[in-house]
């Protein structure tokens, strides 16, 4: 007992080599990797960067032949790295086990990777660490089976829709004409007309802001059916995987994407581009409105009364 409450605290390097099998396998680990990031559930963490730290250790198999020094015929100490700061970077995450998980997945794509240990701990939210351990196995999946998945993600067009657009009489051909050109369809609205509520703090004034778009994107909702209100990314990559014409709401992903702060809901027209960029969308139309310049998408304007996309 004595033996499982030490292994139970001690370092996943120590955790791997208590429970390995009788197949030989070599380990790289990362110690100590403190990373300052925003993560939690709680509304005090939102906004707040704390200080997070990493161990990892993954099992590889051994080299079947001469490695002669090369770096590229190993599993280097930056792919570990990498998975962290890819994930830290995709998304705002509430729990540390959701970021366990998706390190783990990321690292186990790795050809050489058989075995991870990912123990994650937040150091700034009580008197000691606070954390979380994984260990994730390959599961026989091939390995390129997840990159592949992500090299043939969607990329959607996206409409982008002024106040005057979504009360024109041309909506439902202007819809009818992007789901014909192949590429699964996003819309995106602005803020709605008339005055709403002004705060003192920014931070409540962006999240009044956002919550007046995700009430525009319902009033445009209920001009054509055909269009679902949407506010994950899962959401999302369902509805484009499967044919699925969807309106955007944007507070979930505006709030928990690491670079989010550079979205702003008082302009519409660079909420959409950046939403378009998130999206590696195919195309961005703005109608009724000009796309702002530094577009990381193709993009073009539409009037309102030209009913030809």
């Amino acid at each position: 007992m004595a033996d499982e409450i030490r292994l139970a605290f001690a370092h996943p390097d120590e955790r791997a080599i208590a429970t390995a099998d009788e197949t030989p396998r070599d380990r790289i680990s990362l110690r100590d990797h403190v990373v300052e990031v925003e993560i939690g559930a709680f509304q005090a963490e939102r906004g707040q960067r704390q200080r997070v730290r990493f161990n990892v250790v993954v099992e590889v198999a051994p080299g079947k032949g001469a490695l002669e020094d090369d770096v590229d015929l190993i599993l280097s100490y930056d792919k570990v790295t990498e998975a962290i700061a890819a994930e830290l970077e995709a998304e705002r995450l509430n729990l540390l086990e959701t970021l366990a998980e998706r390190i783990a997945e990321r690292i186990l794509l790795e050809p050489q990777a058989l075995r991870v240990f990912v123990r994650i701990e937040k150091l700034d939210r009580g008197p000691g660490a606070l954390g979380v351990e994984i260990v994730r196995a390959r599961d026989g999946e091939p390995v390129g089976a997840a990159q592949d998945d992500a090299r043939a993600r969607p990329h959607p067009r996206v409409l982008y829709l002024s106040n005057a657009a979504i009360a024109d009489a041309a909506l439902k051909s202007w819809l009818d004409q992007a789901e014909a050109m192949g590429a699964p369809v996003i819309l995106c609205v602005g803020l709605p007309e008339g005055t709403r509520p002004q705060a003192s703090h920014p931070l409540a004034q962006r999240r009044i802001d956002l919550l007046a778009i995700e009430q525009n994107a319902w009033m445009l909702a209920a001009r054509d059916p055909r269009a679902k209100v949407v506010a994950t990314r899962t959401e999302l990559d369902w509805a484009m995987k499967n044919g699925q014409s969807c309106i955007w709401a944007p507070s979930k992903i505006v709030l928990d994407t690491p670079a989010g702060h550079h979205a702003h809901p008082e302009d519409p027209a660079e909420l959409a581009a950046w939403f378009a960029g998130l999206m590696e969308a195919c195309e961005l139309v703005m109608i009724g409105e000009e796309p702002p310049a530094g577009l990381t998408v193709p993009a073009r304007a539409v009037t309102v009364g030209n009913t030809t996309l």
